[in-house]
Order: structure tokens, then C-alpha cells, then sequence
């Protein structure tokens, strides 16, 4: 199963049955089975009737919330029990800053690994050497992580790792895209308006695991806690931005998925450019593909996907919080 996205703006989502009903205007324009969607992910203008709430919530599936433009606005989950000592547990690993630390370290530095190798995985004759140059470095910030004294100074690898990281990485776009640096809020530019949508899609995909897992989402290692903030979600996704979102972009851009005619100026400072419904409809498609791919498990040789990865590195968080295991953070070759 996947996430149902719902981007037809004005729609409403009604129960019928075993079926999830789309209609707009009177017409109804989609009926999908519940057994076959994993969460509804909702874009912008959208209405969902009461029953239909109470119906997705008591299965156990996950309502999204996101603006048009894809900022998080919140989720509606169903009744949760039985991770009482697990999350007991998780609460008393975060007041141990040894172990906190310990935890962060492997974060960061998975993170720094697979930008390195995707780098060197897409790097372009033309730029070999600079390429070449910054992995290098993100291979020393990786071993430097290992060490880091200080959550802060963890932190301060990443985000200079990233800066040198993203100096190259505009040069992987071909044609008519221009990317000259990341972006965040709000995003300036095509490219940097897809990387904040896919990371918000990735961030809403390690939450569900999170959750599904019994562990607090709320309570992060690395990102330590904040209101409203995902930070264990946002822990566990750091060895994934570059290898998941990071390629989708490269991929949905470099084969014409997407193409800058698809943005077209916006109407605020906020919105200085707009990702149109086809456009979006492109992107979630490649986000899809990606998503559900198969691979061999660098690992354990196993022919997984990168949804059933991101629930194999929960469970090993938990095992490790559980004193079970050692966490492995997911590293590409």
C-alpha cells in the first residue's frame, strides 16, 4: 500500500461503504477501496466529512494535512496503546546525554555519508574535481562526527557538510533548471520549491513509522524537542534526505517529469514561485516510483523498498533505545 494524495482543489472526501469517495461539484470523480490506501495525504483546499474522518481514524489510517504549496499542517491519527514502555524508555535515553549523543552522532553521519556517495554517483566529468573535493570532505566531517564532543558541534558539521554539499550539487541539473544554493522559507526557486515539498513528503513518511513503531515523535536525539516539531522523525530522516528526496528531484528534473514550465510566479513574498496541479501531479508520481522500487538491502541482501527501509531503521532505533541492538544508520554504496 501507499499514501492516497488528494490535490483537486474544492474536493470532498465522504465515506461509502468500503470506499473513500472523492466528489467536487455534485460529481464524483474518484472511489478508492480502504483496503488499499495507507494514509490520505491532503493538498490545500480540501474537505473531508465527519464520517469519513471517524472511518480512516478507527482503521488506523493517517489524514495529512498540507497547504497547496506543500508546508506540513498537521496529521489526525487513531487511537494509539500498548508502547507504554517503550516510550518510557525513549524518555529516559534522552536524559541520558551520553546516549543521546551517541545517537546523534550516527544521524549525522549518515547523513554526510550519502551525500558524499551521491555526489560521487552523479558527479559530472566537467566538475569531477570539485565533486571529488567536497566528498572528500564530507568523508572527513562523517569521521569528525563520530567524535563530536557536543550535540551543537554535531550540528554545526551538518550544516556546514550540507553548505559545501549543495555548492556542487546545482551543477547535477541539466537544461533549463538554475539552482544556485538551498533555500528553505521560503523556497526561491523551482528546484528549491521541490526539495521542501519532497523532504515534508519524507518527514511525514519516518513520522508514520515512528508512530507505527510505538516510539514518541516528538522527542529527538539530534533535534532535541521543540513544540510542534517531529524531531524523531526529523532524526531519522537525515541519512535519507540525499538518497531519497534529493535524487527524486535530480531525476524528476533531468528527465523532463517536471519542467520549469510546470512554476510560474506567485502572488506574495511568501510565494515567490508556484509548483501548478500538473506539476505536483508530475513530481508525486516520481516521489511514488522512487518509493516503491526495489533493491537489494546493502546489508542483509534483502529485496526490500524505501518504505519497508525506513520501518526496518525505526525498529532498529527502538532496539537499540531497548537496549536490544545497535542502530546502523542506513548507508548507500
Amino acid at each position: 500500500m501507499h499514501p492516497t494524495y488528494i490535490v483537486e482543489q474544492g474536493a470532498k472526501l465522504g465515506v461509502e461503504s468500503r470506499l473513500l469517495v472523492v466528489e467536487k461539484d455534485g460529481q464524483v470523480l474518484q472511489k478508492i477501496p480502504l483496503i488499499k490506501i495507507e494514509a490520505v495525504v491532503i493538498f490545500g483546499n480540501v474537505s473531508v466529512t465527519t464520517p469519513a474522518l471517524k472511518r480512516l481514524m478507527a482503521e488506523g489510517k493517517d489524514i495529512v494535512f498540507l497547504t497547496l504549496d506543500g508546508q506540513y499542517c498537521g496529521r489526525v491519527v487513531g487511537p494509539q496503546s500498548g508502547f507504554g514502555q517503550l516510550r518510557h524508555r525513549q524518555y529516559q535515553r534522552f536524559d541520558d546525554k551520553t546516549f543521546a549523543l551517541e545517537v546523534a552522532r550516527l544521524f549525522v553521519r549518515g547523513k554526510l555519508l550519502n551525500m558524499r556517495t551521491l555526489l560521487l554517483r552523479y558527479a559530472r566529468k566537467e566538475q569531477e574535481a570539485a565533486f571529488r573535493a567536497v566528498a572528500e570532505n564530507l568523508g572527513g566531517m562523517a569521521k569528525a562526527a563520530s567524535e563530536a564532543p557536543t550535540v551543537q558541534a554535531l550540528m554545526g558539521l551538518e550544516g556546514a557538510g550540507t553548505a559545501q554539499y549543495f555548492s556542487v550539487f546545482k551543477h547535477l541539473f541539466h537544461g533549463d533548471w538554475h539552482f544556485e544554493k538551498r533555500v528553505r522559507r521560503p523556497p526561491a526557486d523551482p528546484v528549491n520549491v521541490l526539495l521542501s515539498l519532497g523532504y515534508t513528503l519524507l518527514t511525514r513518511e519516518i513520522e508514520a513509522v515512528v508512530n507505527l513503531v510505538g516510539m514518541d515523535p516528538y522527542l529527538g536525539f539530534l533535534h532535541g524537542v521543540a513544540y510542534g516539531r517531529p524531531s524523531l522523525a526529523l532524526d531519522l530522516m537525515e541519512e535519507f534526505r540525499p538518497i531519497v528526496v534529493d535524487s527524486v528531484v535530480l531525476r524528476a528534473c533531468n528527465t523532463g517529469q517536471v519542467t520549469p514550465a510546470h512554476f510560474h510566479k506567485g502572488d506574495s513574498a511568501e510565494r515567490p514561485v508556484v509548483l501548478d496541479d500538473e506539476g505536483r501531479r508530475a513530481f508525486l508520481q516520481a516521489w511514488e516510483t522512487r518509493l516503491s522500487e526495489r533493491f537489494r538491502h546493502p546489508d542483509s541482501q534483502e529485496s526490500v523498498t524505501y518504505r519497508r527501509v525506513f520501518e526496518l531503521q525505526a525498529r532498529g532505533l527502538a532496539r537499540h533505545i531497548q537496549g536490544e541492538g545497535t542502530y546502523r544508520p542506513f548507508l548507500v554504496r
